[in-house]
């Protein structure tokens, strides 16, 4: 494929888990990357074993949670490279907490920061020269543990819940432009924010498969996918659950480790 005619992949996220197995899969794909993490060097590490074309990627430090930081990795990225035709907004992070343990509400705070703010962040360059455009494709990536809230994880789910429920707002905002708004809901995948999970994990897939699916989820510009599709019904039931019976079944159940 002629380099001027590759397509562009922003991701953030990019230095572990699904955010560099959705790298890899781009990739793969003929895609052009711009990578963003707060971990550069890992980064740089990670496309040297892997033996990327120098000329098919950069990589570029920032913090989601940073408004100011994640902007200008995004504006850097359009001068440098063009305007993406794919962003995935996936850094996010997953923290226990415990609302009467004060120090908690600052994980709270963070959770918010880096999983809401700093995806709308990871979007805000982009909207308008896409919607000028009139083409592209804004991920963002959600999960499972949006669909009810679990004991130990508050943070966790509410932030979830709200991206599902603000890239379902942009949906909407970008629907006359073109610009598809893709919502990807993961279960558990094998990655180190999952592999201190203190309980049972059904359907575990390795990020190499979770990247596969979502890929094509992503290329066909399907709205909203919870991958693997198992989950998708697990988490339906979930719903469907009275309050009473939910309360009973997930009581005992281990809670996500709080902060040290």
């Amino acid at each position: 494929m002629d380099d001027s005619a590759r397509p562009l992949l922003f991701v953030t996220g990019a230095s572990s888990g699904i955010g560099q197995a959705l790298a890899a899969r781009f990739y793969q794909d003929g895609y052009h990357l711009a990578l963003v993490a707060r971990r550069t060097s890992e980064l740089e590490a990670w496309a040297t074993a892997r033996g990327l074309d120098a000329a098919r990627f950069r990589i570029y430090g920032a913090d989601v949670a940073d408004v100011d930081s994640i902007v200008a990795a995004g504006t850097a990225c359009i001068a440098q490279q063009g305007l993406p035709d794919v962003v995935i907004a996936n850094a996010g992070i997953s923290i226990g907490m415990d609302s009467a343990e004060r120090r908690d509400l600052d994980v709270m705070a963070r959770t918010f920061a880096t999983n809401n703010l700093g995806l709308a962040a990871t979007f805000h360059p982009f909207v308008a020269a896409m919607a000028a455009r009139g083409s592209g494709r804004l991920v963002g990536i959600g999960s499972v543990a949006a669909i009810r809230g679990l004991p130990g994880h508050g943070a966790y789910c509410a932030s979830k819940a709200g991206v599902v429920a603000y890239c379902e707002s942009l949906r909407g905002e970008m629907r006359a432009s073109g610009v598809k708004v893709v919502t990807l809901c993961p279960g558990y995948v094998d990655t180190p924010l999952t592999q201190g999970n203190r309980y049972g994990m059904p359907f575990l897939l390795q990020p190499e498969a979770f990247a596969d699916r979502a890929f094509r989820a992503i290329e066909a510009g399907i709205s909203y996918r919870v991958i693997p599709w198992q989950m998708g019904v697990v988490a339906k039931l979930m719903r469907m659950l009275p309050n009473p019976l939910f309360d009973r079944v997930f009581q005992g159940r281990g809670r996500k480790r709080r902060e040290e």
